[in-house]
């Protein structure tokens, strides 16, 4: 018999439902895949708390989003919330609230399982091989790096430095100041000195960036090269990047203000801000560890849970 399973990641920029149905042969189906601009740090991230506009803007998504499950008949409901839930003064109330308003139970998920569901989602695209990579998931309130092979997770961890963070810190002007580059490069250095020791350890030599910034840089760079094909369709689970393809779009981003921004085809407004400090954490990134190759997966977060859950057992959730 099929069974349908519902997987929400309330991210602290967007929010996304994933609605898929697992045939009695173990087929997947995906019923339905769609993200929204919640924007849940926006306006109170930098105060340590939901601010009022956000808190209303995702109680009538997750409103929305059970109305969908509810006509999808779906069995199982997973709904995870990541950065600004967890570090937020009134994130329980905000996870009360869910449940009295929609019956969904949140589940708020510390960053070192954040970053373990990651690798499950990036793992299961098929990104990754023997090579020992760096994945890098870049949030609006975190930013998860796991040291890792396609067998095995050697080391992981996340950091409170998503790109709403990093945007209420240095993005200051439009566009925005070298200077406030060279202040971000700087913030990194200091606060991701356990990577740095890591990748001494690890030596990974690829990079894999996981969703978000990084299929908006794909979808670009597809553009600019006269393939739409991308605009049309789902992402593929696993693509690449040149790092020369990398580095045209970041220059664009450097130099341009929002609506010039919003203007490149294939750009998302939803990202048309945030993509200029995650910029900044990429091209750090790739500099400080002299990585030369830049993998990307379209799976992430709920996808590591559906692996878990088809891994595990139905029976268990």
């Amino acid at each position: 018999m099929n069974k349908r399973i519902a997987l929400i990641d309330m991210g602290t920029n967007t929010f996304h439902l994933q609605i898929t149905e697992v045939g009695a042969d173990g087929s997947l189906k995906d019923l339905v895949k769609t993200k929204l601009p919640v924007r849940l740090g926006q306006g109170g991230i930098s105060n340590g708390a939901i601010a009022p506009a956000a808190y209303a803007r995702a109680l009538d998504t997750l409103k929305d989003f059970r109305r969908q499950i509810d006509a999808h008949e779906v069995q199982v409901v997973r709904a995870m919330a990541t950065s600004m839930v967890r570090s937020a003064a009134n994130g329980e109330a905000f996870v009360q609230d869910i449940l009295q308003q929609t019956n969904i139970l949140v589940e708020v998920i510390d960053g070192d399982r954040e970053a373990e569901l990651i690798y499950y989602g990036v793992r299961s695209a098929g990104v990754l091989d023997e090579s020992t990579a760096l994945i890098i998931d870049i949030g609006g309130g975190s930013v998860e790096f796991i040291i890792c092979n396609a067998h095995n997770i050697f080391w992981k961890r996340s950091f409170e430095i998503g790109a709403q963070r990093l945007m209420d810190k240095f993005f200051l002007q439009d566009p925005i100041a070298p200077e406030s580059v060279a202040a971000e490069k700087a913030y990194l250095q200091e606060k991701l000195q356990p990577l740095t020791e890591a990748v001494a350890l690890h030596k990974p030599t690829v990079l894999v960036g996981s969703s978000g910034t990084f299929d908006t840089l794909c979808d670009i760079d597809a553009q600019s090269k006269g393939n739409s094909w991308r605009k049309e369709a789902s992402p593929p689970p696993a693509s690449a990047l040149a790092l020369s393809d990398f580095y045209q779009i970041y220059q664009q981003l450097l130099h341009k203000n929002h609506s010039e921004r919003l203007a490149i085809p294939g750009m998302l407004e939803m990202r048309v801000d945030m993509i200029v400090v995650a910029g900044i954490v990429i091209d750090f990134v790739l500099q400080q560890y002299q990585l030369e190759e830049i993998r990307v997966s379209a799976f992430a977060l709920k996808e590591g849970v559906l692996d878990l859950i088809l891994n595990e057992g139905m029976s268990k959730f």
